[in-house]
């Protein structure tokens, strides 16, 4: 329906993965409305010396996984060698495994030699176990037994797929409680394509379908252009770190050419003042974010404790074709033009690229990289290749 993740890179080891674990892992189905499946040993005796003590998100933008970002959500969570760890994947909308990739280093699965190209090799940082759920209706969101399985985990990362579908079945349950509770106590959060697209403050809900730049440029408030929480409010959204506060988030921004769908989000959310802003937005213009992630592309965000900025650092794959970069944008001036059936007028709109993995963006006060500068004119944006 919306941002089904179908991987190129990734579905051969994950297909492998799921023959893998039909043979040598537990699979529930049948009368349980979730599909369970677990790689390793999720019993093992965990013994983290030094738990997180500030928060730690990965941001995704879609195709193939990026192997480094499992690695360091790992290490994040304070997991060593010998001292065991549970690693949990969330969907919703497949019955695929991401345990032997995340787990093992190689498709030998070992679980000691160093990791090569296309697996992460948990095992080999300290890992136990990686455990899967397919997590398709509010009932098995509320199924004591996911839930359980959530609370102890170390770590959780949200699959691709439809994130109507994680709206739809998981806000409100009993898996956002347990979520939330991952994330009060600093375990590493994260989320590819579908997955990245629920963790700003404000999501792209696609709850009646997909849309792109061009319709939304369009028409702000195209019947496809939802957004959660809604109406939009400061409170009650899905998932919500202090990190990405004021922050929607998109995904595979290059491949899609999502930047004008970025823009349009990003538009919504400035509340009218006179004759600028959007109808039912809630910031100021210098308030809003967004932060657009391309293909084969992690963000790899962090707290710093306490009165020290969130910061953020890009990861890719050796073996990556793209240019898998990130993009962090706000508009500085209100939209002079956002109403229904209009199309969106919104000048200078500030994006700052990231495209290497040395540089330190500091999301407290968005800088890192210089800017250059976006104009939305009548549905059209200037330059016409923003990227």
């Amino acid at each position: 329906m919306n941002d089904r993740l179908i991987t190129t890179g990734t579905w051969s080891r994950r297909a492998f993965g799921l023959l893998l674990a039909t043979v040598c892992t537990l699979s529930i189905a049948g009368k349980k409305p979730y599909d369970y499946y677990v790689t390793g040993n999720p019993d093992a005796p965990v013994h983290v010396a030094t738990p997180p003590g500030t928060p730690s998100l990965v941001l995704m933008g879609g195709g193939p996984d990026v192997d480094a970002a499992f690695r360091w959500m790992i290490t994040r969570a304070g997991i060593q060698p010998g001292s065991g760890g549970r690693f949990v994947v969330l969907q919703a909308s497949a019955r695929d495994t991401y345990g032997p990739y995340i787990l093992y280093s190689n498709a030998q699965s070992s679980t000691t030699n160093p990791p090569v190209d296309g697996w992460t090799g948990g095992a080999s940082l300290g890992l136990s176990s990686v455990e899967t759920l397919n997590v398709p209706s509010v009932d098995a969101a509320n199924d004591p037994f996911v839930n359980a399985v959530v609370a102890r985990a170390d770590a959780v990362f949200i699959a691709g797929g439809d994130q109507a579908n994680y709206i739809r079945y998981w806000k409100g349950t009993e898996l956002d409680r347990s979520l939330k509770a991952l994330l009060a106590r600093n375990a590493p959060l994260g989320g590819t394509s579908a997955g990245m697209a629920v963790l700003g403050q404000f999501d792209f809900s696609a709850l009646r379908g997909t849309i792109t730049s061009a319709q939304a440029l369009a028409d702000p408030y195209n019947k496809y252009v939802t957004l959660d929480p809604s109406p939009l409010s400061l409170s009650g959204g899905f998932i919500t770190s202090p990190a990405l506060a004021n922050t929607v988030l998109d995904t595979h921004l290059d491949s899609r050419d999502r930047m004008g769908r970025l823009i349009t989000f990003m538009a919504r959310l400035v509340a009218p003042v006179g004759t600028k802003g959007c109808t039912g937005g809630i910031l100021s213009a210098s308030a809003a974010r967004g932060i657009g992630v391309d293909v084969e592309a992690a963000l790899l965000v962090q707290g710093n404790g306490a009165y020290q900025p969130y910061t953020a650092r890009r990861v890719t794959n050796v073996s990556t074709i793209s240019e898998s970069a990130v993009y962090f944008m706000r508009p500085l001036q209100a939209p002079t033009v956002c109403a229904p059936g209009k199309p969106l007028s919104m000048s200078t709109v500030e994006v700052r690229k990231l495209a290497d993995s040395d540089t330190v963006f500091n999301l407290s006060d968005w800088t890192g990289t210089a800017p250059y500068y976006v104009d939305a004119i009548s549905g059209v944006l200037n330059p016409t290749n923003p990227y």
